[in-house]
């Protein structure tokens, strides 16, 4: 328990240090355990094989899955199944082929086995990268969708290949039956559950139960979806999709605290998992002792350039051959520069969902010693090349995002603010008429007041950004004078409840209401 504890606090720890200097949480995380796992004294962490698949990817996948966008994902589905299922499989036999041929003595399922640990992308650098880089809007959505959804296909992969390995299936045709069994009835397991979960949320007497719900829906989508011999990763896509897409319908307390509570819980979990990378290879090497460490490197050489490789090879083809063949592809969408496929070709990195896999592979595996070095390789690898070098590449490129598109933006936002604006006055109108005038004038003053603040705010961000240089909009000073008006009313809090005059609790609730309206300006 002790060593449990240090790992996470260390981890925590790490990350918070790592942010702050803006560095790569993950990169920091993995060189940090690779350096501490040398110190003399420090224990060997060992995560349980069964409990790995169930404690870190079912809430990493939901957590990705609820904040992404359904629209985005519908309108880009033919390059985001290209990637996220084709590449997957793809990379699954040529790791699988170059594995059997570099390494003597590895069975052909073993080999397979490795691939698919290593077929999926990592969804937290595919989102650090969009956000920290600036990248076009649909390179970002790609990437992201890619790496949430490659998770499931690589999970199912995983799943039957390890069947496979240990006599679970005895020919192709019976392993493709199951796979298409498995991602159907997963999809199904999870839309099922999503379904009751949207329905019994009605009923639900606060926002915190519904969050309570919420933190029990990826385990309970994965535990049943995999009881039932189908695709748990899949059951908790299509779970958190499904209740992402609807998440307008839940109480506006019950939005703020979910959001709040996937990110903690992501934060924790991805700071552990890192860790757990650097600090397990060294153990993972002291059980090879066997093997010259020569051979070991040039086994996760060889496995490295193959998984690399095998994405270059697929996204060129898969970007340009379907509008070659096809008119309407190229009319509706016409072929991009090739800058785009380049980036996308080095933006493969691996990481949880990987090393969770890895840490899943059962004892009776043959060769498991040497599967779990090569999977911590390839993710060390990949992490520290690519993540590296992947903001050099963009800059390189030339790739940034489209100002046409944030400018498209800003200003279907601005139309859109200024219509609810104006539908929200005509609302307030109506209740001051069936009312028969009796709310006080200085409050339908204020509420007119506030409409045309909510107007406003839009149209002067996209003035802001269409010409910079007239110095602060109205709305600009608004924020910054009212954060301070904030700022000073704590301090007078504070010192009356120093003071003895105001209680805990009646600073805690005031503080709450602070909380909530400098939230509300930070945005912007």
């Amino acid at each position: 328990m002790t060593d449990v504890l240090l790992l996470v606090v260390g981890a925590t720890l790490v990350t918070a240090a790592a942010r702050r200097a803006g560095l790569s949480a993950p990169i920091a995380l993995v060189v940090t355990g690779l350096a501490v796992s040398f110190v003399p004294g420090v224990p060997d962490y060992h995560l349980d094989p069964h409990l790995a698949l169930l404690v870190f990817v079912p809430p990493l996948v939901y957590s990705d899955a609820l904040e992404s966008s359904y629209l985005n994902l519908r309108a880009n589905a033919r390059p985001i199944g290209l990637l996220s299922v084709g590449l997957v499989l793809f990379t699954v036999v040529v790791v699988g082929v170059v594995a059997h041929a570099v390494i003597p003595g590895m069975p052909w399922a073993v080999a397979f086995v490795l691939g698919a640990v290593l077929a999926p992308t990592d969804a937290v650098a595919a989102v650090s990268i969009a956000r920290r880089l600036g990248l076009p809007r649909r390179i970002a959505t790609i990437l992201v969708a890619e790496s949430i959804v490659n998770d499931a296909t690589g999970m199912t992969a995983f799943r039957l290949t390890v069947a496979v390995a240990l006599g679970g299936a005895t020919s192709l045709l019976q392993g493709i039956g199951e796979f298409l069994l498995a991602s159907c009835g997963g999809v199904a397991t999870g839309l099922l559950l999503a379904a009751l979960v949207r329905w019994l949320r009605r009923w639900l007497p606060d926002a915190v139960t519904e969050n309570a719900v919420s933190l029990i829906v990826p385990f309970a989508a994965y535990v049943i979806a995999e009881s039932w011999h189908t695709s748990g990763v899949l059951a908790v896509l299509a779970a958190g999709l499904y209740l992402g897409h609807h998440s307008t319908g839940a109480s506006h307390e019950a939005r703020l605290q979910e959001r709040a509570t996937w990110r903690l819980t992501t934060c924790l979990l991805e700071s552990v998992v890192f860790a757990l990378i650097g600090l397990q290879l060294r153990p993972v090497v002291r059980v090879l002792h066997t093997t010259e460490p020569i051979t070991l490197g040039g086994y996760a050489g060889g496995v490295l350039t193959a998984v690399l490789l095998a994405r270059i090879c697929w996204i060129f083809p898969a970007t340009y051959l379907p509008r070659r063949m096809s008119a309407r592809i190229r009319e509706r969408d016409p072929s991009p520069p090739w800058q785009h496929p380049a980036l996308i070709s080095w933006a493969g990195i691996r990481g949880v969902v990987s090393l969770a896999a890895a840490f899943a592979v059962p004892p009776a595996m043959p060769d498991r010693d040497l599967l779990l070095f090569l999977a911590f390789s390839v993710v060390l690898g990949t992490l520290l090349l690519q993540g590296l070098t992947f903001p050099v590449v963009v800059r390189r490129i030339g790739l940034s995002q489209d100002d046409r598109q944030e400018h498209h933006d800003d200003l279907a936002e601005a139309l859109a603010q200024d219509a609810a604006a104006r539908a929200a006055w005509t609302r307030v109108e109506e209740l001051i008429t069936a009312g028969q005038g009796t709310t006080p004038g200085h409050v339908v003053e204020k509420l007119r007041e506030l409409a045309e603040h909510r107007r406003h705010t839009a149209w002067e961000r996209l003035a802001a950004r269409t010409r910079p240089e007239d110095g602060e909009t109205p709305t600009a000073a608004y924020r910054r004078l009212r954060r301070e008006m904030l700022a000073a009313e704590r301090q007078v809090f504070v010192r009356l409840c120093r003071e003895g005059r105001i209680n805990d609790e009646v600073l805690r609730r005031v503080m709450h209401d602070l909380d909530l309206e400098e939230a509300a300006l930070c945005r912007g």
